[in-house]
């Protein structure tokens, strides 16, 4: 196939160029970015300009794969490629949902209002603006000629987020010597992906010109199953140290990402489907998964790999230190 992919150079869209030229396809990818895989053409493009796909719209194209989230750059590359390409398949996200609080919810669940805007004016707007990429993909190539994917969270060596790794990570260099602190949640629900399962199905998308949506999620799993998956793939003997959640949230603990966090935990049970969906469609049509244990041992081995400790989301030492020695001496306090 020939196959032109909006991005290339990002991390998701790396892995789905590099998929495609291992199937064999003429992969082209178009991005500010210069460093596509080996095997695909690069046509530096800044998307923000009106006519940066004019030079792509003289060629015939087999499939066009969008990682976009500004509805401007979608709306211009579905104007401009619809005569000359085949099939349109769209990365969208499971952030397009208005009602987070039900795990297990279908493709068929209420939206976001999308944005009108063509580009989004802070990190609020996300959900709204990949609704927005959906309804200018649906409107330019129907739904015979197009696949909307909605991802959950994306794991997998290379993370940008810190938010997948931070845990094998923490496993296998624990603050305190085999003492590893952890939200007690025993029901809160995770789900990750991992990267290379998602571009490896949405290269398969692309070549079958698969049609719909999909939700796009890996298998749910609670957070102590998840935490134990994170120590065996450090092949650590630390032991997990639980803290009440309303004791985090006190002592200055962040959610889901971020700065002095705890990666994926929700204190907020009506959050509890946000990364959860229904994937029954997905896997009907070929999605399927690696072991958790498996991405989150090769999450931390490229870790390791870049000869440095984990500078994403999660606690520091010091901060991990602080909060071990505080919850130790409120359990030896005892009830108030």
């Amino acid at each position: 196939m020939k196959l032109l992919v909006l991005g290339g150079t990002g991390w998701l869209g790396g892995e789905v160029a590099a998929a495609a030229v291992s199937g064999g396809h003429d992969v082209t990818c178009v991005a500010r970015g210069t460093r596509v895989p080996d095997g695909a053409a690069n046509v530096s493009a800044d998307r923000d300009e009106d006519g940066a796909l004019f030079p792509l719209a003289t060629e015939r194209w087999d499939a066009v794969i969008d990682v976009a989230r500004e509805p401007g750059h979608v709306r211009r590359a579905v104007r401009d490629l619809e005569p000359v390409a085949g099939h349109y398949l769209f990365v969208s996200s499971v952030s397009v949902y208005s009602e987070h609080e039900s795990p297990g919810a279908d493709e068929s669940a209420e939206r976001l209002q999308p944005l009108e805007a063509d580009t989004m004016s802070g990190p609020e707007d996300y959900g709204p603006a990949k609704a927005a990429c959906e309804d200018a993909v649906l409107a330019g190539f129907g739904q015979d000629r197009s696949c909307i994917i909605r991802p959950g969270l994306i794991a997998g060596p290379g993370d940008p987020t810190g938010r997948t790794d931070y845990w094998p990570w923490r496993f296998a260099h624990p603050a305190k010597p085999g003492i590893v602190l952890v939200p007690d949640a025993p029901e809160l629900p995770t789900a990750v992906i991992d990267v290379r399962d998602l571009a490896s199905w949405i290269v398969d998308c692309a070549e079958r010109r698969t049609r719909g949506i999909f939700n796009a999620a890996g298998p749910a799993v609670p957070l102590p199953d998840h935490l134990e998956a994170a120590r065996e793939a450090a092949a650590s003997d630390a032991t997990a140290a639980t803290a009440p959640e309303d004791w985090l949230l006190a002592n200055g603990v962040g959610q889901w990402a971020g700065p002095r966090s705890m990666p994926l935990w929700f204190a907020d049970h009506s959050m509890y489907g946000t990364r959860t969906p229904s994937t029954a469609r997905a896997r009907a049509a070929g999605l399927s998964f690696r072991p958790l244990v498996e991405t989150l041992r090769d999450s931390l081995s490229w870790l390791e790999g870049r000869g440095r400790g984990h500078d994403g989301a999660g606690l520091t030492d010091a901060e991990e230190c602080d909060l071990l020695a505080l919850l130790n001496g409120s359990k030896l306090a005892g009830p108030a």
